[in-house]
Formats: structure tokens, sequence, C-alpha cells
């Protein structure tokens, strides 16, 4: 009874693949309006995307569209974009993932079985219930941590950016001027972020500011959203400015200084871990004869 269940269970979610994916659903009208908004036709120093897969199709396009998939995606839209992953991408590794985690114990039971190793119906079960759900939450675990990378990477070029435009202020240029010079001084995609910020800005009429508190909004980087307020007081007087960009610098490279330490010091706790499990078992290994003679004595 309990394989009817599972072979049922399985075959219904992967006909439920299929339609969905046959005929997803259409997006909302706030949804398209808001990638029409956001999406730009240029992506300064940007790789373009490689092709969807076959994968990537049948798996994540179809759930891109339906409100499980909506719902992850509102919640890893920064992640998505600061990591260069599209939605599809994502949801067709949380999909192939989890269908793998469903698959894997069944697929296992039936080798064994067939080697002569009967294991029941309940090891499958459980082992599909427990290992389906761990499976689709992996892969947003896993951008989460590269995503908190390249934020750290794009803290420690964005201090370096502040600190040219400073010098750049100091030297009597435009706050225009030295942005634009600050950007141009370095490579790697965080200065092209940067570069495609200021631009968006200018073509659009705002001020430089609100291009990048539009970036910060769109990396869930809170140096940016921080520093475009603080400019945005400061005015256009350049010395006020200069020294908002030098206090943040500043305030940057000290939190990631604390960061490095704070990292130094647990990979230094994690080290030692290991000598105190092996002082345990040294311990252990010359305690356990004494105490065997003393309990077969007594």
């Amino acid at each position: 009874m309990n394989g009817v269940v599972l072979l049922g269970a399985t075959f219904g979610a992967g006909l439920l693949l299929v339609l969905n994916g046959l005929r997803p659903s259409p997006p909302s009208l706030q949804r398209a309006l808001a990638e029409l908004h956001r999406l730009s036709p240029v992506r300064l120093g940007s790789v373009e995307p490689d092709p969807p897969g076959l994968a990537t199709r049948l798996l994540g396009s179809s759930w891109e569209s339906s409100p499980l998939g909506q719902r992850i995606l509102g919640r890893l839209a920064a992640d998505l974009r600061i990591t260069g992953t599209t939605p599809a991408q994502h949801l067709a590794s949380s999909v192939g993932v989890a269908m793998t985690g469903l698959l894997w114990a069944p697929c296992t039971a039936a080798v064994m079985a067939l080697g002569g190793v009967p294991v029941g119906i309940a090891f499958p079960l459980w082992g599909s219930l427990a290992f389906a759900p761990v499976g689709f939450v992996y892969p947003s675990i896993a951008l989460r941590s590269r995503a908190a990378e390249r934020r750290r990477t794009f803290r420690h070029a964005f201090s370096a950016f502040l600190d040219i435009v400073s010098i750049s202020l100091a030297g009597g240029r435009g706050v225009d001027s030295a942005l634009h010079d600050g950007a141009s001084a370095g490579r790697g995609w965080a200065f092209s972020e940067l570069r495609r910020a200021l631009l968006e800005a200018r073509l659009a009429g705002e001020t430089p500011w609100a291009g990048l508190d539009r970036l910060g909004a769109e990396l869930a980087v809170s140096e940016l959203s921080e520093l475009a307020a603080s400019a945005a007081l400061a005015g256009s007087e350049g010395a006020r400015v200069r020294s908002s960009l030098a206090a943040k610098a500043r305030a940057i490279r000290q939190r990631s200084l604390t960061e490095s330490e704070a990292a130094a010091q647990s990979a230094s706790e994690r080290m030692s871990l290991p000598i105190v499990l092996l002082m345990v078992g040294f311990i252990v290994f010359l305690v356990y004869p004494a105490i065997d003679r003393v309990l077969t004595g007594i």
C-alpha cells in the first residue's frame, strides 16, 4: 500500500511539472511592469548569459510564474541580481535537486532489492520525504552564501572607489567628474556596476546619488544607500561631499577589518576542535581498561 502511494505521488508530481511547463501561468501586470523598469538594454562590463538549457526551460521557466516561484524569487531577488543567476536557473536547480532527493531513496532501494537485499517500503518513503525538502532548500542556501561573498568583494571595491573620488574632489574636480574618475579607475564587475549605475542616472536626468541608491537597493548593499543619503544631505559642496565620502570609506574599511578578525578567530576555534576530540579519545582509551576491570571485578 505504501509503495502504491509513493508511486502515485511521484507520478503526480511529474505530471504536474509537465503540465506546468506546457502551459505556464501568465505573469502579473505588476511583475511585468517591474521587469520592464528594472531591465536595461546595455549592461556595461557584464557577460551575456548563456542560452537556457533543456532542464532550465522545463524545470525553471515553468515555475517562474507560479505563486511558489514568485514567493521564492521575491525573497532572493537581490541575491540573484548580485550573483548574476537568472530566476529560471535557480528554480531549475531547486526543483532538480528536490527531485533527485525524492527519487534517491526509492532508486537505491530498488537496486538493493535487485541485488537480493530487500529493505522494505518504509525506508524509501521516509527517505524521500526527508531528502526532497532539503534538496529544494539547498540551492537557496548556497545562493545566499555566494551572494554574501560577492557583497564582501563589492564593499572592498567600493571603499577604493570612495578613496579615489575623495582624492579627485580634493584636487578640485567636480562631483560628477570625480565620480566618473572613481568608477573608471578600476576593473572588475563591481566597478562595472558602479559605471552602469552612474550612466543610467545621467541618461535619466537624475543625480548620481539616485543611481547609487538604486544600485544599493538592487544588490542589497546598505553602504550604497547610506552614502547616497548622506551625500544628498551634503548637497553639491565639494568639501562636505568629500568629508562624507572619506567617513564612509573609513567605516567600510573598519567593518571589513572587523569581519576579517571575526572570521580568523572563528577559524582558530574550529582548528582547536579536532585537538579536543583527540584528547577526549585518548583519555577514554586510557580510562576504559581500568573502568572495565572494576566493573568486571564487581
